[in-house]
């Protein structure tokens, strides 16, 4: 267990190096994979740990997205921590989860990812809600994510913003269903019902099996079973 002398002292020290500013290349030789942490007009803003509702969330769609572009072969989905630079003396992000369509995998590099992804999802924390609602949204609609959702799960809160670019490039704030469902543009077939997000534990399986129906579930995993064998 660290003594708290010591941990106190750490985030002094952090602190102390972040009042000054740094060029993006001094933060890249400042940070390292374990550091999460964004970048922007020479201003580092750490991240504090996310809490357990936060991470469950998280887990929850990175799940049903990441299998459901695999099932439909549309892309990569990308997890946190992950660098997103934005554009050349742009920002550097790193987005909860983040969505890169096939047409767009040259964006990706082997040590970030370049440019616009196709979908960013942003859960708020106590400490990002301006920056999730206000700065990024700025950002991602600057350089052209096609959609941007922003999620709220904390106590009392229970919210989703659903933003997809219009033909102007601009954000418009897409409204969701009187079922409670939201259906994306970016990724063809796919929807959220809200409620699946407010719940202390969602159930992965059972919310896949409704997007991509019961079927279409089973053979995907037959294949997966039959490409681990050899068989394709």
């Amino acid at each position: 267990m660290i003594a708290p002398q010591i941990a106190q002292a750490s985030s002094i020290e952090t602190a102390a190096q972040l009042k000054r500013r740094m060029t993006y290349e001094e933060f890249l030789a400042w940070a390292d994979e374990d550091v999460h942490a964004e970048w922007k007009d020479g201003k580092v803003t750490v991240h504090i740990p996310p809490k357990p509702p936060h991470q469950i969330l998280s887990q929850f769609l990175s799940y049903i997205l990441g299998l459901y572009i695999r099932i439909r072969e549309l892309g990569r989905l990308y997890v946190a921590p992950i660098e997103v630079k934005l554009w050349s003396g742009g920002p550097a992000r790193e987005p909860d989860l983040v969505f890169v369509s096939n047409d767009h995998l040259d964006r990706v590099t082997a040590e970030r990812i370049i440019g616009a992804p196709d979908l960013v999802v942003e859960i708020v924390s106590d400490d990002s809600v301006h920056r999730d609602r206000v700065d990024k949204l700025d950002d991602y609609e600057t350089i052209g994510v096609s959609e941007y959702w922003i999620i709220d799960n904390r106590p009392n809160q229970n919210r989703a913003w659903f933003y997809r670019l219009d033909q102007f490039g601009q954000y418009q704030l897409v409204p969701v269903g009187p079922d409670g469902i939201f259906h994306s543009e970016i990724i063809p077939g796919f929807w959220l019902r809200l409620g699946w997000l407010w719940v202390a534990q969602p159930n992965e399986l059972r919310a896949l099996a409704e997007i991509v129906g019961p079927d279409e579930f089973a053979q995907a995993m037959q294949r997966a079973l039959r490409s681990d064998e050899g068989i394709e």
